[in-house]
């Protein structure tokens, strides 16, 4: 799996994560702006990169019995993230403050967020890919993202939530299009 590709399924996979960070961002204060950011991004960050790693070890034991469907199953498993998170991006949005941050909601959110990855981490199962540098990629930009957008959050996230999920939700539907494409015609 190139590079590209492990970027771009780290930046759609990230989009979730985002999502929640900048509606968190518009409670934040000036004083706890970072903070707070900070801590739910190595939250979404280390469950985002350690998700892909337990999906694909999961998948890996089945490798050798579908290896005729992979291509397949990377399609239907990366479409169906990427249309949920589109219909969820225009769901009813829970943007309520709460200005102290519970470590069970830490740990809920980030692993919410990042159910998403394990389905992905599956996927990955069937392809030469570097697993834990994937991982790595995924949970390094998932931080970013994150901590990025929840500070932006405090100035525009009712702006920008929903286009963030859209915009993950279409990148994952695009690389699973690529994957069946490649495995079918070329």
């Amino acid at each position: 799996m190139s590079i590209l590709t492990i970027l771009l399924t780290s930046i759609g996979l990230a989009m979730d994560a985002c999502a929640v960070s900048l509606a968190k961002g518009m409670c934040y204060t000036k004083k706890n702006a970072i903070k707070f950011s900070l801590i739910y991004a190595i939250s979404f960050g280390f469950f985002q990169g350690i998700m892909p790693l337990i999906g694909y070890t999961v998948g890996v034991n089945f490798t050798g019995s579908i290896t005729f469907l992979d291509h397949w199953i990377a399609f239907i498993l990366l479409v169906f993230i990427g249309i949920k998170m589109i219909y969820e991006a225009f769901g009813e949005q829970d943007l309520s403050c709460e200005l102290e941050i519970k470590v069970k909601d830490i740990l809920l959110l980030g692993i919410a967020t990042s159910i998403d990855a394990l389905a992905v981490g599956v996927s990955f199962a069937f392809f030469e890919v570097d697993i834990l540098f994937a991982c790595l990629i995924i949970g390094l930009v998932t931080f970013v993202l994150s901590f990025l957008s929840g500070y932006i959050g405090r100035f525009v996230g009712s702006l920008l939530h929903t286009y963030a999920e859209v915009a993950g939700g279409v990148i994952l539907i695009l690389i699973g299009s690529k994957i069946l494409i490649e495995h079918l015609f070329f």
